[in-house]
């Protein structure tokens, strides 16, 4: 019987993660389809529009999962999870015939649903495992999340397939259509293998709503919003950001996102199990720390910097009786130059290197070299400047070292996800669909602004890694509300 209570309890943890990986890729459409349609001219949209369209449908999955947790709640999951599939497959299919923002924007609204299923499946599967299994089954749940690394990494290539390289654009439109078939086959087998429970508990919707009252639900929430909104944020903005930064093809920066959506997702299985074993709080402190720092490291951008170096003053005054590249005389009196090197191209020119054949370089790259400022005949006195010193820097961020860092941060941030579900399953147990859903609601809206914020401190500032910056302050209030936290139980056990 138990036997048979465990092949149950797993069947449906594997149809329910196999639900959420899709809605998860088909969530995360936009991140490459906007980048693909705005790159090939196809639509003339902004930093800010573009970070609108990937920002909206994740609103939506974030704001509904309060609603989609308690509906789960009160009429199981089964339900609800094929309600989401079957429904978000017509927004998805129609937005294949968009032609405007606005089409594109309403319909992105549409399908944004798919995100809430989160909320749905955590409610579902918690009820098929024993508190102390419950980690590692939401962990396993939350693998779904490589949903995001499926499309960064197939979707690309399937639009240059379907679009015979750029050559028949309009073939973009059959994108949406694959993924509108794919939510609607997954929903029809999900309702045909799967048996419906709900809590034996029912509950008033007062009730449910209780415990959002409590301040822990809200501090699990922006704990939530930085590991798993920030996530979400940056498997979007991580393609525009490979193509702009690193000249990259969106084939090529859809391969370099999924080496951070991919192991957030693989990793959040061992982030339940890590946190059934060690205890949620230690985890997740410790992948805030090491979010942190990785951060930090990414705050330098790829650059190019002018400026002023060592110059050449008269020692004596005269008349320049000759100029050249390489030495200025003065009268009886030489004074030699450092020249520019390297060949002619403008770039090698001034840096010494190219930048499409750069190599590795760790550490910022410096030329230094010196231009006349005077011509043959001019009358010069003792101290006047000759020729003016130029020291010009360059700082390569190189794109391996870079993505190492993403990938640490995205494990990371896939196991942090799964610590902060711990939480709330050793909290409010009788509750995981309304506190679960709240907190994905949190952590919904931190990847629905997430793009938004990234596209107005990229129009502000002019720097991409200014995203960088800003999570990284996120992360720090995070670390400061678990001491804050961790002191504060201190203080009441020893009381």
């Amino acid at each position: 019987m138990d036997m048979k209570k465990t092949t149950s309890s797993n069947l449906i943890l594997f149809f329910s993660t196999l639900a959420f990986t899709v809605c998860f890729a088909a969530w995360m459409i936009n991140g490459v389809l906007v980048t693909f349609l705005v790159n090939n001219g196809v639509f003339n949209w902004s930093s800010v529009e573009i970070g609108w369209l990937l920002g909206v449908p994740v609103l939506v999955g974030a704001v509904l999962r309060l609603p989609i947790g308690i509906l789960t709640d009160r009429y199981g999951g089964r339900w609800v999870i094929s309600f989401i599939l079957f429904f978000c497959a017509i927004p998805m299919y129609f937005l294949s015939m968009s032609n405007s923002y606005f089409s594109f924007l309403l319909l992105s609204f549409g399908f944004g649903l798919t995100g809430a299923s989160f909320a749905a499946g955590v409610a579902y599967v918690s009820l098929w495992y024993p508190k102390e299994k419950q980690g590692a089954a939401l962990g396993i749940f939350g693998m779904g999340t490589m949903g995001a690394a499926l499309t960064t990494l197939f979707a690309p290539t399937v639009l240059n397939k379907i679009t015979d390289n750029g050559m028949n654009i309009e073939g973009w439109r059959t994108l949406p259509k694959l993924y509108a078939a794919m939510l609607l086959l997954t929903g029809i087998i999900f309702l045909l293998v799967t048996k419906n429970k709900k809590p034996a508990e029912s509950k008033s919707m007062k009730e449910r709503l209780l415990p959002l009252k409590e301040i822990r639900v809200w501090r699990f929430g922006f704990y939530y919003s930085f590991v798993f909104g920030s996530f979400v944020a940056l498997s979007q903005w991580l393609i525009p950001y490979y193509v702009n930064v690193y000249s990259l093809s969106i084939v090529s920066a859809g391969l370099m996102a999924t080496a951070f959506s991919l192991p957030a997702g693989i990793f959040r299985a061992a982030g339940g199990w890590l946190s059934d074993k060690l205890g949620a709080r230690k985890v997740l402190l410790w992948i805030l720390r090491v979010c942190l720092i990785c951060m930090v490291f990414l705050f330098v951008p790829r650059m190019e910097i002018q400026a002023p170096g060592q110059g050449i003053m008269a020692s004596k005054s005269g008349t320049v009786k000759s100029v050249s590249p390489n030495k200025i005389v003065v009268d009886n009196d030489t004074y030699f130059l450092q020249s520019r090197t390297g060949d002619s191209s403008e770039v090698t020119i001034r840096f010494g290197i190219h930048h499409d054949q750069e190599g590795f370089l760790f550490l910022p790259t410096s030329t230094f070299h010196q231009i006349p400022i005077v011509k043959e005949g001019d009358k010069i006195v003792n101290g006047e400047l000759l020729a003016k010193g130029e020291t010009l820097i360059y700082f390569q961020a190189n794109k391996w070292i870079f993505s190492s860092l993403v990938f640490i941060i995205g494990i990371m941030m896939g196991v942090g996800g799964a610590a902060v579900y711990k939480h709330i399953s050793e909290y409010y147990p009788a509750s995981i669909g309304t506190v679960g859903g709240i907190v994905g609601v949190l952590g919904g809206l931190g990847g629905f602004w997430g793009p938004i914020i990234f596209g107005y401190l990229l129009k502000t500032t002019g720097i991409w890694t200014t995203c960088w910056i800003f999570l990284s302050i996120l992360g720090a209030v995070c670390i400061v509300l678990q001491y804050i936290t961790i002191k504060s139980i201190s203080v009441n056990t020893s009381g």
